[in-house]
């Protein structure tokens, strides 16, 4: 079964900046699921097996900061 995590990603506000993420994030091993939500400026994700580094790592390709 997957697991699902929310990242806050304070720096998205527009399409494309949702298609840079989900493009990036969804090339993980194992990513099943990328959901970004503008408005609350989160990034959800569901992996089996979740590996958090990598898709910090890939929101970072993408162009944008996790908050921590």
């Amino acid at each position: 079964m997957s697991e699902t995590v929310v990242y806050s990603v304070p720096g998205v506000s527009c399409e494309h900046c949702r298609s840079a993420i989900e493009t990036e994030v969804g090339r993980v091993p194992g990513v099943e699921r990328v959901a970004v939500d503008l408005e609350a400026k989160t990034v959800t994700v569901a992996a089996e097996p979740l590996d958090e580094a990598a898709i910090v790592a890939a929101i970072d390709e993408a162009g944008y900061d996790v908050a921590t």
